[in-house]
């Protein structure tokens, strides 16, 4: 029998991936030491603000469309046709 198992089926891959998305997080943050800026807004100034900025988009994003998908969410026979009942004849 074939093993049907992908990559990331592996606990230890999915960790490995979790950890370099962090490493990747904090590169980001870091590399605001690395340029001048020339902000608009005094709020730029502050360290990391742009990848804090990006991370909290990030997460209002994702929990406003959870509360989208209560509103627009329909039930699963939404787009099936209703039963005939014979009556309409």
């Amino acid at each position: 029998m074939k093993d049907d198992r992908r990559w990331l089926d592996e606990p230890r891959n999915v960790d490995r991936v979790v950890h370099g998305l962090y490493i990747l997080c904090a590169l980001a943050f870091l590399a605001d030491l690395l340029y001048t800026k020339h902000p608009f807004f005094d709020i730029e100034n502050v360290f990391g603000f742009y990848a804090l900025y990006g991370f909290l988009g990030s997460v209002t994003l994702v929990l406003v469309a959870k509360q989208l998908r209560r509103v627009l969410m329909r039930g699963e026979d939404y787009y099936e046709r209703p039963e005939r009942t014979g009556d309409d004849d």
